[in-house]
């Protein structure tokens, strides 16, 4: 008797990257169901039941954390990560305030993919404090960290936050069009 496979649900929002991840997860036993926008995903989550879901961040100029609480009331049991290309500590911290289960940063291959998915929140915000006493992080990575703060505090308004930081819009723009610094 085989095991039915785990339903999951990706969304993300470049195409390349969805077909290559759904492959490699359904090799592994996934039963991937890809969805490009929010309101794909809310048709998606309405009408499955999934076990687990994969959620870029920034779906094309929009948040996927206000997927979390209906992936959240559909299945209390389920595993979610959030996968991005622009990690900061402040959406990390909202990630796992509104009910994600792990953050990862991408470029993230199949295994660590696996790996975030499989950990518990607990494990992973000890894991995540342990790493932030051992290294201490850049200026320019603080500098990612405070505009993504204050970014968030002015709820995503670009010119708000310019105003804020005493900087001109156009400079900020392209500071957060840039991948963020390593630590």
């Amino acid at each position: 008797m085989s095991k039915e496979p785990n339903r999951l649900l990706l969304v993300e929002d470049d195409e390349v990257f969805a077909r290559v991840i759904s492959r490699a997860l359904s090799q592994r036993c996934y039963a991937v169901s890809h969805a490009g926008d929010s309101g794909t995903s809310l048709t998606l989550i309405q009408s499955n039941r999934f076990d687990a879901a994969i959620l870029d961040l920034n779906l094309g100029g929009e948040t996927s954390l206000s997927l979390i609480e209906p992936l959240r009331k559909s299945n209390q049991h389920m595993k979610i990560l959030i996968l991005t290309g622009y990690a900061s500590i402040a959406t990390a911290v909202e990630a796992i305030k509104l009910g994600a289960d792990n953050y990862l940063a991408k470029p993230a291959d199949t295994e660590e993919i696996l790996n975030a998915l499989s950990k518990t929140r607990s494990t992973e915000k000890i894991s995540t404090i342990d790493a932030a006493k051992l290294e201490p992080m850049s200026v320019r990575r603080l500098e990612w960290e405070h505009i993504q703060k204050v970014l968030k505090e002015n709820d995503g308004n670009i010119s708000a936050t310019a105003r804020q930081l005493k900087m001109h819009r156009r400079t900020l723009q392209r500071k957060l069009q840039k991948r963020p610094v390593a630590r």
